[in-house]
């Protein structure tokens, strides 16, 4: 059944790239106004339906459509997002969302975003360096230097642009990025940005780093190596003190992005620091969002002051973007107090995501490199049966789960990605897993 799904799909998306491409503009057509008639500029560069991504995206629609399934992007969640969710009025048990300790829709952590907003207004109306500034900024960045034990942070409004604007900044021409093949895209958006030369090493590879630090370190000025603390597509972590080691030896920065990790890694939560049990200050930039565990929105950097104060004053995703909504804010600020008074809602997540993890496994499932810590992967090898799988787990079985499919990775690794959440429990675990090993043995008849 797999192998005629694929061909199917192989078909369909020919007839729909038959059907999308812009006729060439023939030589008879109407030139565009200012242009010279004898040459005129093809359509393919003039229209936004004949631009390569929306061709692209046309073609998957029409793909899923005759294979009988919805987009599985853009569902509508009509309450809070957590353990379990409503989708189009129906209640389900929910794999989609970051809501990693249950913060998110907590009516302690909702309270404080209500207190801040009646006290400083829905916007602060301006850049922080400009007159944007509100004393829950530097409350906010205190805490997260406290819970890294390093001198400061900085709160960017956005997550994806501080792994942008950070690297953008810091690095130049005359520099390298060295980063994990499976990096987010934010960092290497930072990188290109920053015009400094880009190298990939193969993931969570300590030794194919070394040998390329010690191929390149002395043709760069400043490099830095950037490795993620829980990676989102595998749930699979570093080793950390093997890249201390190597930074330490070679002498480059180390960049930890730590938008899965913190409130998930360690005993309390604060990271691939605590998990390793490392001096904080031996990696030199911490990133992180608070988007996730922390239950607001936006990215922050922390380290040392030199660090913090040159990307206050000169990173433009900080400089000239408007300051953090003080609402925004504020619950992040809340969930940082409350991961200290309930280190339990930890060990509840890392409990239930080794459930899952080793549940999976009895079912002969394909779990990948996933440590069982929040993230875990099952992989089934082709993007229509991922995407079919998803389909059917939420029409039928009212359980929500992303499908993952190429080309954001490769189509034999095409997976369902499941998100634990502390407050998911061994029965939605085990009925999730019975459903899918349901599914997954008739697509395989």
């Amino acid at each position: 059944m797999t192998a005629k799904r694929s061909d199917l799909k192989r078909q369909l998306l020919e007839q729909a790239r038959k059907r999308t491409t812009p006729r060439a503009t023939s030589s008879a057509a109407a030139p565009s106004q200012g242009n010279d008639s004898s040459n005129p500029v093809p359509e393919r560069f003039t229209r936004f339906d004949a631009h390569p991504g929306y061709q692209q995206l046309a073609m998957l629609r029409q793909g899923a459509e005759q294979l009988g399934l919805k987009d599985p992007f853009f569902k509508v969640h009509e309450g809070i997002a957590g353990a379990t969710s409503v989708i189009q009025g129906q209640p389900c048990i929910n794999f989609a969302s970051y809501n990693y300790l249950g913060y998110s829709g907590d009516p302690r952590v909702n309270q404080a975003a209500c207190e801040a907003v009646t006290r400083y207004g829905s916007s602060v109306s301006a850049s922080r360096v400009v007159s944007g500034e509100r004393p829950i900024h530097r409350e906010l960045e205190h805490a997260i230097a406290k819970a890294y034990q390093v001198d400061d942070a900085v709160a960017f409004v956005s997550g994806h642009a501080t792994n942008v604007s950070t690297l953008g900044y810091l690095l130049g021409p005359k520099d390298l990025v060295l980063h994990d093949e499976y990096i987010h895209n934010s960092s290497l958006v930072g990188a290109q940005l920053s015009g400094a030369k880009r190298m990939s090493f193969s993931h969570n590879d300590p030794d194919a780093l070394d040998a390329l630090l010690s191929r390149h370190r002395h043709q760069f000025e400043r490099v830095i190596v950037v490795i993620e603390g829980l990676y989102s597509m595998d749930g699979d972590i570093p080793d950390l003190p093997r890249f201390i080691e190597l930074k330490k030896r070679h002498q480059v920065w180390l960049m930890v992005d730590e938008a899965h990790s913190f409130g998930v890694m360690g005993d309390n939560g604060l990271g691939l620091h605590e998990y390793f049990a490392i001096d904080p200050r031996d990696v030199d930039i911490w990133m992180g969002t608070m988007s996730k565990t922390l239950s607001g929105c936006g990215g922050y950097i922390a380290g040392t002051k030199a660090l913090v104060e040159t990307l206050r004053y000169f990173a433009p995703g900080f400089l000239y973007s408007v300051g953090m909504p003080a609402q925004v804010a504020a619950p992040s600020l809340k969930v940082l107090a409350l991961m200290q008074q309930e280190p339990e809602r930890v060990e509840k997540l890392h409990s239930i995501s080794r459930y899952f993890l080793q549940q999976a496994k009895k079912h002969g499932m394909d779990t990948g490199h996933s440590i069982g810590a929040a993230v875990v992967p099952i992989i089934v090898g082709s993007s229509p049966l991922a995407a079919h799988l998803s389909h059917t787990l939420l029409e039928q079985y009212h359980i929500n789960v992303q499908p993952i499919l190429y080309p954001a990775v490769p189509e034999k690794s095409a997976r369902l990605r499941f998100f634990l959440a502390y407050d998911h429990t061994q029965a939605h675990i085990d009925q999730t897993l019975e459903a899918l090993a349901k599914l997954l043995a008739q697509a395989q008849s």
